[in-house]
């Protein structure tokens, strides 16, 4: 369906409306207006166009600072973080949560969705990590150009954000990213290529230095990487407030400035000087100009009518819950709470909701609380005690216990829990050997201490307004748990790649300090792990997380046998096929998430131990068995050379490996890259 008008039309017409403009028209169309549009030139006929924060769902916005619009919806869907949409492992799935969001988003009359965002989770305190869709760039990938179909069928324009490398949000307007060429290639920059390649509409520079220059003001980020070399031409815009230099701005190859006209104040005067080249200003607005022709976005109007579908966004928020909640531990095989005995549920978020903030906060409505969720599955079995004695949890023949955080964009979390929260987490396990914990968070926590003696630990992520259903669901045994973890968790954060990120002699703080954080200098990021981020890391360093990536539990049990490969040797232009069987090999209805790994047996330059390179969700009933085949082909096999500048696959042999995690591989075999 996308674009509605080809670019060459579209860009025609921007050409057209272009050579009608006056400088002072130009050079003020390259800034928003009213926080969340683009401007409006009346004299020519262009009417403004609406933009919305779309991270789980339309963040529905009455009054911002002095600024107002009005939205033909009194609600939106919260829908799963994009961490528990990446925790499915369901691309299909993926492209049925973008659909939801952007109807809603037509019903508003909103013709930009601000997401989706997939910078790579490098470390587990980042503040936005519950935004993003893990630490693996090939998921990433695959989730993600399912998203973007979903989208921009729809009818709306997706926007591909932050470029590039924004992996923490610790005073992120003065995080310097240096990063090298390679790990660009194979790490930071693979699921925005996804997203171009899908045919992304959007992209939104991020708010840090990359290499020594602000993202969205930077030549060689947004000409350079994400222009020329994946080919972007469609309108690329700031992150709100992070720009500072108008020159650089025009020059960078970016268009649109957001909320305002800030640093390209004064732009005309420049361009007149001959400090600015008109050229680049005509650049920016044909960029503008041609993106929102090509979808219709001007002649975009509230479609209220699309309320009605509300009950199905529902149901792929429910289901999203479903799928993308995951069991980590289940000893004894204490899960599903089975029988007659009374729950004492203690613990937070009990009757509050666990959620990101900032721009991704969706507040929805009809919220489904956990405690609510609980009873309603469990009826009377269920015994809530606001502040239980120890005697009282010790006594309990089941415990189910709620703990969380709330993380946010504009500040990075620590890894570690609270002294509070750590404490009694170890009284907890301590006082009684059948407690299920219930963590609800944006990103990786640290359970060293306590997770060994917990009974079960299911991560229900934010898991939008109506996961709980899917908690309770899967605790009662209803619904057959099938998330895997898009995420390695740690023991500690000393074994991650950059625990000593924040500068010496600073802390993590909370809450918005931006007036601390412009009176800080830019400080650097240095990725000297280079590409050998994530599972790649650990498997590196030969550190054992506390749960590894692709981790996931179920009620039945599965069995990999019968590798077999279609070629044992293959040249560059050719792919081969993987085939293994996969058998449930217990009593009840189960998905597996089947993954597939490749290992270099020698390379040139250091490559990592395994690299995940496809996977399958499949369902299969008791005693059921389903071949499953995988394709590969040249670039499963590549790594990128900074000496020639591309990707190379060298002549080898490569091990194949399948398993249901990173760290449990069952089959294995042998290919040879001739």
């Amino acid at each position: 369906m996308y674009p509605i008008n080809s670019f060459e039309d579209s860009s025609a017409w921007a050409d057209e409306i272009l050579s009608q403009m006056t400088l002072d028209e130009k050079c003020d169309y390259v800034g928003g207006e009213d926080m969340f549009y683009t401007k409006a030139i009346k004299r020519l006929g262009i009417k403004r166009v609406m933009m919305s924060d779309a991270t789980a769902g339309i963040h529905l916005r009455n009054r911002f600072h002095e600024f107002t619009y009005q939205n033909a919806i009194e609600k939106s869907t919260a829908f799963p973080c994009p961490l528990q949409l990446s925790a499915t492992w369901n691309p299909a799935l993926s492209e049925e949560f973008a659909k939801s969001v952007a109807e809603q988003s037509l019903a508003a009359g909103i013709g930009i969705l601000l997401g989706p965002g997939f910078n790579i989770y490098r470390h587990s305190q980042c503040g936005r990590n519950f935004e993003y869709f893990g630490e693996d760039p090939f998921l990433t990938s695959r989730m993600i150009e399912t998203y973007i179909k979903g989208a921009q069928d729809t009818g709306v324009v997706a926007t591909i954000k932050h470029f590039v490398a924004n992996n923490t949000d610790y005073f992120r307007r003065k995080s310097n990213s240096v990063v090298d060429e390679r790990a660009l290639n194979e790490i930071y920059l693979p699921a925005f290529k996804a997203g171009i390649d899908a045919g992304v509409m959007a992209a939104m520079t991020s708010y840090n230095l990359v290499n020594g220059e602000w993202a969205g003001q930077s030549e060689e980020v947004i000409k350079g990487l994400l222009r020329s070399h994946l080919g972007f031409k469609w309108l690329v815009m700031t992150d709100w407030w992070s720009v500072f230099d108008g020159t650089k701005v025009a020059k960078s190859g970016q268009d649109l400035e957001m909320p305002a006209c800030l640093a390209t104040v004064g732009l005309a005067e420049k361009v007149r000087s001959g400090e600015v080249d008109e050229a680049d200003v005509n650049r920016m607005v044909k960029s503008i100009l041609t993106t929102l022709k090509a979808m219709n976005l001007f002649d975009v109007e509230p479609r209220p009518e699309l309320v009605d579908n509300f009950p199905m966004h529902e149901e792929i928020a429910l289901q999203t819950a479903r799928e993308g909640t995951v069991l980590l531990k289940n000893e004894g095989g204490i899960l599903p709470l089975a029988g007659e005995d009374e729950i004492l549920v203690i613990g937070d978020f009990l009757t509050s909701k666990a959620h990101g903030g900032g721009s991704a906060r969706v507040d929805g409505y009809d919220t489904v609380q956990l405690l609510d969720a609980l009873k309603a599955e469990f009826g009377d079995r269920i015994a809530f005690d606001k502040a239980p004695t120890w005697e009282r949890i010790a006594a309990a023949k089941r415990v189910v216990y709620s703990i969380g955080t709330m993380d946010s964009e504009g500040w990075d979390r620590p890894f570690a829990l609270g002294e509070g929260d750590e404490s009694f987490a170890r009284k907890v396990m301590s006082l009684n050997s059948n407690v299920v914990v219930l963590v609800q968070s944006g990103s990786g926590i640290r359970m060293t201490e306590w997770s060994g003696k917990a009974a079960a630990i299911v991560y229900c992520w934010y898991n939008g307004q109506n996961g709980h259903t899917a908690v309770a669901e899967i605790l009662s045994g209803k619904t057959n748990p099938s998330g895997k973890l898009p995420i390695t968790i740690e023991r500690e954060f000393a074994d991650s790649v950059d625990p000593d990120y924040v500068p010496h002699g600073e802390h993590l703080y909370s809450s918005w300090n931006d007036q601390w954080e412009a009176a800080r200098d830019t400080y650097d990021i240095e990725y000297e792990e280079g590409v050998f981020v994530g599972y790649r890391w650990y498997d590196s360093k030969r550190i054992e997380p506390l749960y590894p990536f692709g981790h996931g539990l179920s009620y039945t049990k599965f069995e990999y046998s019968d590798i077999k490969v279609s070629k044992q040797k293959f040249s560059a232009d050719e792919s081969i096929e993987v085939s293994f069987t996969l058998k449930n090999a217990g009593n009840v209805v189960g998905s597996e998430i089947t993954q597939l790994y490749v290992r270099d047996e020698e390379s040139s330059l250091p490559r990592p131990a395994k690299e995940l390179k496809g996977f399958r969700k499949v369902q299969l009933a008791p005693g059921e068995s389903q071949q499953v085949t995988l394709e590969l082909n040249k670039a499963d096999v590549s790594f990128w050379s900074p000496e020639s500048k591309d990707w190379v696959a060298e002549a080898g042999t490569f091990e194949l490996q399948v398993g249901a995690s990173s760290r449990d591989l069952r089959l294995s075999a042998w290919v040879e890259l001739v």
